[in-house]
């Protein structure tokens, strides 16, 4: 008699989807680059022991709710190797988070410091650091099966918040692939605009990214980023 293996529950899949994304070695040079970083490091964190590889996503496997950034920061993740953790938009970003609920705690220092995220799961276009915080287009595209992958897994996500145009327009090639949207002009990017998708697929929300560059320059306050996030709770019923 022929036994039918039981499917694997969501939670197992991701984690071994993540096992996968940081033993990943298709962009040489986001491997040289990373690698490098870890090895020379910053003074100020010359005691650490820099992560140095492709950072996993992380969060709620019953998530409502997509968060998906740009890369890990050279001195951030890649440093301690959970996204947003270690670095300025790390900072802004999850205080707004544990502000709304999202997370349990208004600070990550690094992957052990017990911050957990409630219906919330974080993931980003590109895992590994690039040079001068620009990937290329083809490293984008290597990444984008992860991403797709966990599109398919996560399947209690209503609502996806992308941080930044990058995020925002990987969010919508891979969505691309399986549905038919209207065209690219009745979806721009702005900050606090949001979009339904046909088929009953996840609300878009839109954000500025909370880069050091954006918060400091004032064009994305913590109101700002407090008004996507009520938004967001609202359509999520909370």
């Amino acid at each position: 008699m022929t036994r039918i293996a039981k499917p694997l529950q969501p939670h197992i899949e991701l984690e071994r989807l993540q096992q996968q994304v940081v033993a990943c070695t298709r962009c040489p040079r986001l491997v040289e680059y990373r690698e490098r970083v870890a090895r020379e490091k910053r003074r100020m964190f010359r005691e650490w022991e820099y992560w140095g590889r492709p950072v996993p996503s992380f969060g709620d496997p019953n998530a409502e709710l997509l968060i998906v950034g740009l890369a890990p920061a050279a001195h951030g993740a890649n440093r301690t190797g959970r996204m947003f953790t270690g670095d300025r938009s790390g900072d802004f970003l999850f205080r707004r988070l544990f502000e709304a609920g999202f997370a349990t705690q208004p600070e990550s220092h690094d992957r052990e410091d017990g911050l957990e995220l409630r219906r919330c799961y974080i993931t980003a276009s590109l895992r590994c650091a690039p040079p001068a915080n620009k990937p290329l287009p083809q490293e984008l595209r290597n990444c984008e099966p992860y991403f797709e992958e966990e599109l398919r897994l996560l399947r209690s996500v209503r609502a996806v918040l992308a941080l930044g145009r990058i995020a925002f327009d990987r969010y919508l090639n891979v969505l691309r692939k399986h549905v038919e949207l209207p065209p690219r002009s009745s979806t721009p990017f702005a900050h606090g605009a949001s979009y339904a998708m046909p088929e009953g697929r996840p609300r878009l929300f839109a954000s500025y990214h909370p880069s050091q560059q954006n918060t400091q320059t004032g064009k994305l306050t913590p109101e700002m980023m407090r008004t996507v996030l009520k938004e967001i709770d609202r359509y999520l019923g909370r």
